[in-house]
């Protein structure tokens, strides 16, 4: 039922419900849920799969960007540092960027460092990794997807400090040159998804920050969104939708992605949930946008208005999914998960 569900919300036709995701990594309620441990290796995956049910995901976030890393096949920095897992095993010791000078990163050239793949290869990679995927969770959607489009990859190679400098130096050439590296190296993995013929793909950029853009948007508008356009359209010529995902706040930017080809967006709390409603609620999929900080830090009244906030805005469009859209981290209350929850399945029925 839930995999029709998310048939239905992607072609923006009724459903009996609103749709269900999450992103979760609070162990203990999935213990708690399931009674298994997700941190063993023996339990892991039935851990998750039954979880999954319980909730249940109509669709399971993913993306894939190949079976080798690009740290195993040329300079990288780090994409952020965060430590947020109870055991701390999400730790990672920030790497030391590799570039050592502004023109260094302004001749970079991402395709070339890492090495564009074979695209027929690279599809026979996708598409087994995705039925493996999908055979290990048959009650629920895997989508494709692809991580580090452009603005993610660069911060992946560069690091923040590193980008900031060289695109506030010489915008136009970091525009012209070297976000063409990155997007020839999207647009043939882009190609590759695009012979698996998966019906939901998420395109995820991280090219915001929480008080919105990063850089002059007439720069995104000039740079990024035409590219994005490009790529999208490798997808949706296959008939692939497209779910464009961001952390931060890009409620000014809905207009370009929705311009550029997205048939619908995944985003967080700092996004606004109305705007994106009002002007795209008939026409999209609309996935988020519940605050996980209302659950670390509220009471169940605050969590239930918050819940209530979501649907009281969003319920009504075809392609509207619930989720928490910054994450159930394992800080949250058990009693708080467990609540948000229950209130969801309280209000979800149309």
């Amino acid at each position: 039922m839930s995999i029709e569900i998310f048939k239905s919300i992607l072609n923006l036709q009724p459903a009996e419900r609103v749709g269900r995701t999450e992103y979760c990594s609070h162990w203990s309620l999935i213990k708690h849920i399931t009674g298994l441990d997700p941190t063993n290796p023996e339990q892991s995956h039935q851990a998750y799969r039954k979880f999954y049910q319980w909730v249940p995901y109509d669709f399971l976030w993913s993306t894939n960007d190949g079976p080798v890393k690009w740290s195993e096949l040329g300079r990288t920095t780090d994409m952020g540092h965060a430590v947020f897992l109870e055991d701390g095993s999400d730790y990672r010791k920030p790497q030391v960027c590799p570039f050592r000078s502004v023109e260094e990163v302004l001749n970079f050239d991402a395709a070339k460092e890492y090495g564009a793949p074979d695209i027929e290869e690279r599809a026979i990679f996708f598409k087994q990794s995705l039925e493996n995927a999908q055979k290990a969770y048959p009650d629920t959607v895997v989508t494709a997807g692809y991580y580090k489009t452009i603005v993610s990859g660069c911060i992946e190679s560069f690091g923040w400090e590193m980008l900031l400098e060289a695109v506030g130096y010489d915008p136009e050439r970091f525009g012209d040159y070297v976000l063409e590296g990155f997007f020839n190296l999207s647009l043939a993995n882009y190609q590759a998804w695009a012979k698996v013929g998966h019906f939901a793909f998420i395109s995820h950029d991280d090219m915001v920050w929480s008080n919105g853009a990063i850089f002059n948007p007439e720069w995104y508008r000039k740079y990024i969104f035409p590219r994005y356009k490009k790529l999208w359209s490798v997808l949706k010529e296959k008939g692939i939708k497209v779910l464009f995902c961001s952390d931060g706040n890009f409620t000014e930017f809905i207009d370009d992605i929705a311009q550029a080809g997205a048939d619908g967006f995944i985003f967080e709390p700092l996004t606004d949930l109305e705007t994106v409603v009002k002007k795209y609620g008939r026409t999209h999929v609309i996935v988020g946008n519940a605050d996980c900080r209302v659950l670390t830090f509220g009471t169940k009244q605050d969590i239930e208005k918050e819940v209530l906030r979501c649907f009281n805005t969003a319920k009504k469009c075809p392609g509207f999914v619930m989720a928490v859209g910054n994450h159930i981290p394992p800080n949250v209350p058990l009693d708080n998960a467990l609540y948000y929850f229950e209130a969801v399945k309280k209000y979800q029925k149309r």
